[in-house]
């Protein structure tokens, strides 16, 4: 990964050697030119030193991600064996059974299959990987390997290795693996719509957003997490035309609106029952588009209270995003329009403006009948914008499955148009499925209307209480431990139950399934690290303490349930990774769910801390076990963090 910058270095050097020689020769005409050049040369030479020596430090301790060192490793045995072989398929999986090693390399199956294709050559996979083997290069990661049945590698790694990378996370912390070039990652997610409050079917898009623009954080990338606010549009009108009615004097005295929901039910009925009404509805749109002074008031007065209500739920949630609504978009909107007739694609429908775009039967339209935006307009500009003025290479749209069809086409106008190049800039819709109440039907309250956002907060927090009650913890936690306690279970299992379940498949909100404290549940996870973090404080030993030792101590991985522990902890970065490509957030879940319980394997089985059976007196610590101890809880931490999920010292 540095050879672009050696290479950078050698050029200069030698491009500084030569203007030096040539200054030398007496050309006193051109000798200040070449001393300006020459300091540029030799300024760029030690930023490149620099910044090369930070690489290399920064490297030095990222955790690595030992599926990527071995797909290097068999990717190069593979093209040595087989030079000729283009794009040969390159398999490395973990085992799935202690007795076929630690990884397998299952190449040598697909190879066979290609050879027998494009060469017509009957080659036996056991062949195959048997040339591979022998031709496996120096490494310092793998012990040794065997042949398996029809053709398996199995790959057993070194103790010394595994046990190097875990003293170089508890000394470092848990470091991201090297991600490459720095990338600007747009995240667009919850956007719930002004003056109607958030509802669960915000809920998934708020979480799901949120943990994906964490994870590309820790990777390194620059994140620009974007709401877009449905802030814009004719349900303006009625809602403006009601506050000129139920607030006359607005301009001066701040409306005490207190239910927007309520306020917005109350001009929908009248919208839709008053004749009047709706033209003055219509009215108000007018002279709101028109910018009106008077008129843009009104609607950010209307803005802000939904404004306060949404910053409730993002609070209580620990969400950080940055508003930008449609109304952001509205001044760009007709130059999106020109430019799609500049360049041909415009036709006109029944007087409406619209774009087909190739392999999708319904056409974008971007201007209607009455000469008005749409979402389509709106959604155009706002892709137009994250690309050519934000610069994103990456973006990221979490929207439900309901949306697919309508980004899908969206995203080909933009290709078509030219605003970018999916080999170069990956833009994606991370969809996901509704929300399901117990009775496997869309969740709604037991009046048929859809859920409050901050009424399933509220009751969250009350059964999470309940349950920590249920658990006397109020008997041995203090009141603000049982208050963080009550927040986290609370907060935590909500979050937890959404990002552990695949976010393509619909999924079943239940509060006593989530509240469990057992099985694959923020409540079970939670707890085990509290247990986790209080080994060390029990045994009397502190950070300070597991420092030095993290510096000294040798990870002995004699133990089975060592070894399988120790080789758990240093998957993290290759379900990063995984999920870096795929957007699948249930995958950090299910390893930390695995995680846990391979600790609780592990200290079932292991005396961390060893007493006298009789008094109770600790006799002693295992100090390379406490490390293992440490190095599981500060995974799960990192993990947490990503999940948006806040653990407790004390439960």
């Amino acid at each position: 990964q540095f050879a672009f910058q050696e290479n950078e270095i050698k050029l200069l050097t030698a491009e500084i050697e030569r203007l030096k020689n040539f200054g030398c020769l007496g050309v006193s005409s051109s000798l200040e030119g070449l001393r300006d050049e020459n300091a540029k040369l030799k300024y760029r030479l030690n930023f490149l030193k620099k910044s090369l020596q930070e690489e290399r430090s920064k490297s030095a301790k990222s955790m690595i991600n030992i599926n990527s060192c071995l797909q290097e490793i068999f990717g190069a045995a593979i093209q040595a064996a087989y030079p000729d072989l283009e794009n040969p398929p390159l398999v490395v999986t973990p085992s799935q059974q202690p007795k076929f090693g630690d990884y397998q390399c299952n190449s040598a199956m697909g190879i066979s299959q290609i050879l027998l294709k494009t060469r017509e050559q009957k080659v036996i996979p056991r062949e195959i990987a048997e040339k591979i083997v022998k031709n496996i290069p120096a490494n310092e990661c793998i012990e040794k390997v065997e042949i398996a049945g029809p053709g398996f590698i199995n790959v057993h790694l070194r103790k010394d290795f595994v046990s190097k990378q875990l003293s170089s996370l508890l000394m470092n912390g848990v470091q991201p693996p090297p991600i490459g070039k720095r990338k600007k990652v747009v995240v667009d997610f919850s956007s719930p719509n002004i003056a109607k409050e958030m509802h669960v079917g915000h809920l998934r898009s708020t979480i799901i957003g949120e943990s994906m623009s964490r994870l590309f954080e820790f990777a390194g990338h620059e994140v620009l997490r974007l709401n877009h606010l449905g802030d814009w549009g004719t349900q303006f009108g009625m809602l403006i035309a009601h506050l000129q009615d139920k607030f006359p004097d607005y301009l001066t005295v701040s409306p005490p609106i207190g239910d927007l929901q309520a306020f917005y039910k109350e001009s929908k009925r009248r919208f839709d029952t008053e004749e009047e009404f709706k033209k003055r509805a219509y009215q108000c749109v007018v002279l709101l588009q028109s910018k009106n002074p008077d008129f843009i008031k009104a609607w950010n007065l209307i803005c802000d209270v939904s404004r306060r209500e949404f910053q409730k739920i993002y609070s209580c949630l620990d969400i950080t995003v940055t508003e930008r609504g449609e109304s952001f978009y509205h001044e760009m909107m007709k130059d999106i329009v020109k430019e799609f007739e500049d360049k041909g694609f415009v036709q006109v429908d029944d007087g409406r403006k619209v774009v087909f775009v190739p392999g999708f039967s319904v056409p974008l339209t971007i201007v209607k009948s009455d000469g008005g935006y749409t979402y389509d307009t709106s959604d155009l500009a706002a892709l137009k914008h994250r690309l050519c003025e934000e610069k994103g290479d990456i973006l990221i749209y979490v929207v439900d499955s309901g949306q697919t069809v309508h980004f899908q086409t969206v995203f080909a106008a933009g290709q078509m148009i030219g605003w970018y190049d999916p080999k170069v800039t990956r833009v994606a819709h991370a969809a996901f499925g509704v929300v399901l109440g117990e009775d496997k039907k869309k969740f709604k309250t037991r009046s048929g209307d859809t859920v409050r956002l901050m009424d399933l907060l509220e009751e969250g927090l009350k059964r999470a209480m309940d349950k920590l009650k249920d658990k006397e913890r109020d008997k041995v936690l203090t009141p603000e431990e049982l208050k963080a306690a009550q927040m986290s279970v609370a907060f935590g299992c909500i979050k937890y139950a959404d990002l552990s379940h695949n976010r393509l498949n619909d999924y079943v909100f239940s509060f006593d399934k989530m509240l469990d404290d057992r099985g694959n549940t923020a409540a079970y996870l939670l707890y085990a690290f509290t247990r986790i973090r209080a080994i060390a404080r029990l045994a009397n030993i502190n950070e300070q303490m597991l420092q030095k030792a993290a510096r000294e101590e040798v990870l002995i991985l004699d133990h089975e349930k060592e070894w399988k522990l120790g080789k758990c902890i240093l998957r993290f970065p290759e379900i990063l990774q995984k999920i870096l490509e795929d957007l699948l957030l249930h995958t950090l879940c299910d390893y930390l769910y695995e995680l846990a319980t391979t600790f609780t394997e592990f200290y079932d089985s292991c005396y961390c801390v060893e007493k006298d059976r009789q008094t109770g007196q600790i006799v002693k610590v295992n100090m390379w076990r406490l490390l293992l101890c440490e190095a599981t809880a500060t995974i799960m931490a990192k993990g947490f963090d990503i999940l948006g999920i806040k653990p407790v010292q004390r439960m």
